[in-house]
């Protein structure tokens, strides 16, 4: 082969292999569909807005609230209220048609009354759990020490009633305990009953270790081994006729989340 026709081969061979780059490129650019798409340019997901209103069990006041000012700063334009009471009242309002989009409960049972008259949408999901611990005056002048203590003559204690669940499960640790004890009153919902020591109208009160790290230095607090037979799943569920269902979706999101379990677990709950 001569020196020119070798020349003349190399060229054509040049020529072909850049065609074949710019072919490759053309249907590199004619094949591309969405999922090739950069991440920055993938349409954003919906702005969330308006209203989410949550009716919780009362234990969980300091937590949800909190949580509730982190859901709003990180979406403009939308407010959290709370109902916080006992949760066998709340089931009551939620199934007599109460506006509300979500319900976390201090019970399952109390959960199963809104799920049994179909107005949870969806299976609710367990996001943390609480045990009961004795709340007595500053100091412990009654030197409570266990939950038989309770039983002494002349002793002031408080307890929720049996159908809340704090009461429920206080009457599950006496039982276990083989135990009868005669409260001074029944109240309503947790909160009601650590404010009767906090106003020294009772010497003692059985309520959530939550309920005990809220109140700081104004309660001392017992624990006691009967407790463990007697601790509740919290439950939370989306409702079937929420009004906001996006942003209520994207709350319960931020509970069961990883930061939402770290503000919960450093009130006092435990993981579920």
């Amino acid at each position: 082969m001569t020196t020119r026709t070798a020349r003349r081969t190399r060229r054509t061979l040049q020529v072909a292999g850049a065609g074949a780059a710019a072919l490759l490129v053309l249907t590199a650019c004619s094949s591309s569909g969405k999922d090739d798409v950069p991440a920055s340019d993938a349409p954003a997901s919906k702005k969330l807005s308006g209203t989410v209103t949550v009716f919780a069990a009362a234990s969980l006041k300091e937590s949800f609230t909190a949580l509730g000012r982190t859901f709003e700063s990180r979406h403009p334009g939308t407010k959290v209220t709370f109902s916080f009471g006992g949760s066998d009242s709340l089931a009551a309002s939620i199934t007599g048609g109460a506006p509300a989009d979500v319900f976390a409960a201090a019970s399952a049972r109390t959960m199963k009354i809104v799920t049994d008259a179909g107005d949870a949408s969806g299976t609710p999901a367990t996001f943390v759990r609480n045990q009961l611990e004795i709340a007595t005056l500053p100091g412990n002048p009654d030197k409570v020490a266990s939950l038989k203590d309770l039983t002494g003559p002349g002793l002031k204690v408080v307890l929720c009633a049996k159908e809340v669940p704090c009461g429920a499960a206080a009457q599950k640790a006496l039982d276990a305990a083989r135990l009868r004890l005669t409260p001074v009153s029944y109240e309503q919902d947790v909160r009601s009953a650590l404010t009767k020591v906090e106003l020294k109208e009772a010497d003692a009160a059985v309520v959530y270790r939550t309920d005990v790290k809220a109140a700081g230095d104004k309660v001392e607090g017992v624990e006691f081994p009967e407790s463990a037979d007697a601790v509740n799943d919290y439950p939370i569920a989306l409702l079937k006729n929420a009004p906001n269902a996006a942003a209520s979706e994207a709350f319960i999101a931020l509970v069961r989340s990883a930061e939402g379990q770290k503000v919960l677990t450093g009130a006092g709950f435990l993981k579920p």
